[in-house]
């Protein structure tokens, strides 16, 4: 099982290539959700944190990402290798997390 950073190869990762020029992701730091989809930290769980890149563009908060999201190849991966234990995260992004704030 890949976190999101390993199946996108974005280089956001701690220490990633492309950490010094895109800085690097919130998802590969968002504490609160590690071990969400056996993930470390938010990358099994990247469509809830704000301000990841998808399509080499950064995106907004869960709202206005998901259209995005539920199109995407890792989320649908994600899916089918969780199961029935699969989780959107709703419950991270009603405490706040996630949001435009």
């Amino acid at each position: 099982m890949k976190n999101c950073w390993e199946f996108k190869k974005c280089g956001r990762e701690p220490g990633g290539a492309k950490v010094e020029e895109l800085g690097e992701c919130p998802a590969a730091s968002e504490s609160r959700l590690d071990g969400q989809n056996r993930g470390k930290q938010g990358g099994r769980m990247c469509w809830i944190v704000k301000s990841t890149l998808c399509g080499n563009r950064l995106q907004g908060d869960f709202y206005s990402k998901l259209g995005n999201c539920m199109k995407c190849a890792f989320l649908k991966e994600v899916c089918k290798e969780e199961g029935r234990n699969f989780s959107y995260g709703m419950k991270f992004w009603y405490e706040g997390l996630g949001k435009g704030r």
